[in-house]
């Protein structure tokens, strides 16, 4: 009987075709805002790492020595508590992460010297972050700690200095001093720099770093803490330190520290040890609020940040409100289109149809109008995401309709004509039969 349904709502559509562009127009055009919206907001809210996140965790500790009622712990952690957590080895992989810009040469590229962002971890960082490598690997934790002077650059610099050709065994100058190249990353880009949030709350829209490329250089911590030394830039310190851009040992807080954790009494261990490390810290007469520590989820903390934007959020709700005008106005012309056609329905219902075949075939119609605004609609969210793609903003160029949205536009086009064909096909199944004969 499908296919008999299907065929009765091709030809009724054919029959008034300026009734079924209108509705077509009205399902494309909330679903072409909608998808268009609903895919920036997913760029921007997803998870970035969906493999692991539910084992990441951000540590925070508040290393202040002053007394005070702060409710919250400075998003990043001084360096002594930092570099005293990551000694350790209380989580399964850990790693500290800082990051500054360096003034950057190849000696056997002829390229003028360069400034690109330079991130400063620790050997666990590859691991944790599930990082994909095109050639060669990271280093280890012995080179951690005897100040290995070796890099793992991204894939767009290893392109700008070599052409894409494998790197490894070459040699960069940072600063003054010659590190030898051990990997190089495959394009990786996740989204947000899930690993880079930290040091101000995004609420008020800037989500500007968060959505850029990765950075191009990548270097042991302590190794990076010593080649450019004296660039890196503190968030907050209790009192100015004695050389600004110095911070091994300066009253501030700068470095993050992100850990992985097998199960859920890891979790709660974890967060034992960071209370007794900040209650014996506090014994020692270094910090004053030792009960203002927090271990959060990889989600968690990006929720906490307020990483997407709050008008990315209201353009997504005010798109569905449209798409929810749309279905009304599509309700309106179905019940019109259904109900002018009750002699049709009547003879059928005298032939010995039933209320629910006349059901089925208003609700096949009302899908096939779906099936069509669908398709229209799909063109629509390309065109919206390529206009997204043309603005300057830092997550553009990630704007794209990947399968599962592609999916979700066509079950979102036809679910949503199905519903708004439910109110009309019941009216329309439910006419006296001797009313629907008399419009013969």
């Amino acid at each position: 009987m499908f296919g008999y349904y299907l065929d009765l709502a091709l030809r009724s559509l054919k029959r008034n075709k300026v009734l079924t562009a209108l509705m077509v127009i009205a399902i494309a055009v909330g679903i072409g805002a909608s998808m268009t919206t609903l895919t920036v907001m997913r760029l921007l809210s997803g998870d970035p790492i969906p493999a692991r996140s539910a084992h990441l965790f951000y540590a925070q500790i508040d290393p202040d020595p002053t007394p005070g009622d702060r409710k919250e712990p400075y998003d990043v952690i001084d360096y002594q508590s930092a570099v005293d957590l990551w000694s350790a080895h209380r989580a399964d992989r850990q790693a500290l992460i800082i990051e500054s810009p360096v003034r950057m040469r190849a000696p056997d590229v002829n390229l003028p010297a360069m400034m690109p962002t330079m991130a400063s971890i620790t050997a666990d960082f590859f691991s944790m972050f599930d990082v994909p490598f095109q050639y060669g690997n990271g280093w280890t934790a012995e080179d951690d700690t005897r100040r290995a002077q070796v890099a793992v650059i991204s894939a767009d610099l290893n392109q700008k200095l070599f052409g894409g050709a494998n790197s490894v065994g070459r040699t960069l100058r940072l600063r003054d001093t010659d590190v030898r190249i051990i990997g190089v990353l495959k394009p990786w880009r996740p989204s947000p720099l899930f690993y880079m949030v930290a040091g101000a709350h995004y609420a008020n829209g800037d989500t500007a770093d968060l959505y850029s490329k990765t950075q191009d250089i990548f270097t042991p911590f302590f190794t990076g803490l010593e080649l450019n030394d004296g660039n890196f830039s503190q968030y907050t310190c209790w009192h100015l330190p004695d050389h600004p851009g110095h911070l091994r040992n300066s009253p501030c807080v700068w470095v993050r520290l992100w850990v992985q954790l097998g199960d859920g009494s890891k979790v709660v261990a974890y967060k034992q040890f960071l209370d007794g490390y900040a209650a014996q810290q506090k014994v020692l007469g270094r910090i004053a609020r030792p009960q203002n520590t927090r271990l959060r989820s990889l989600m968690q903390w990006l929720d906490y940040e307020g990483v997407v934007p709050s008008d990315v959020r209201l353009q997504t709700w005010l798109a569905f409100a449209f798409l929810a005008i749309c279905l009304f106005n599509t309700i309106g012309l179905l019940l019109a289109k259904f109900l002018r056609r009750g002699g049709e329905i009547g003879v059928r219902r005298a032939l010995g149809a039933t209320r629910g075949a006349v059901f089925a075939q208003c609700l096949v119609e009302a899908g096939m109008v779906g099936l069509i605004g669908g398709i229209v609609g799909w063109m629509l969210a390309l065109a919206g995401l390529w206009m997204v793609r043309q603005q300057s903003v830092p997550y553009a160029d990630l704007a794209h309709l990947d399968a599962p949205m592609f999916l979700l536009t066509f079950a979102l086009a036809i679910a949503a004509s199905l519903l708004a064909g439910v109110l009309p096909a019941l009216r329309a199944s439910r006419l006296p039969l001797g009313l629907q004969l008399k419009t013969l």
